[in-house]
């Protein structure tokens, strides 16, 4: 399992939209390639002084699934025009971890 991790920050002002932009297109459409391997995607908001920082931690079963997604340079951020907008600034490239032991949900 392969562990995406990449940050963006914007004003306050924007925060709200760059939110909703995510949930409602650049998830959404994520989701829709249907890439083999993908498994999901998270997001992460918090106030950072002045700024709203975001991060999304994606899941991918191996890297050939991860260059699916974002191309031979994967580690190259996948940041969409309408994304980048909104964004004061962001990582130009995202970090990749193996996953040594995953994410469990608690026995009931």
């Amino acid at each position: 399992m392969i562990c995406r991790v990449w940050h963006g920050w914007t004003n306050h002002m924007n925060a709200d939209a760059y939110e909703h932009l995510l949930r409602e297109e650049v998830f959404q459409g994520i989701a829709g390639r249907k890439i083999p391997g993908y498994r999901g995607i998270e997001l992460l908001r918090r106030e950072a002084g002045g700024e709203v920082e975001f991060s999304t931690v994606m899941w991918f079963e191996s890297l050939d699934a991860v260059r699916t997604f974002a191309g031979p340079t994967y580690e190259q951020a996948v940041v969409p025009p309408a994304a980048r907008a909104l964004l004061s600034h962001f990582d130009a490239t995202s970090a990749h971890y193996e996953v040594k032991i995953p994410r469990r949900e608690p026995a009931s």
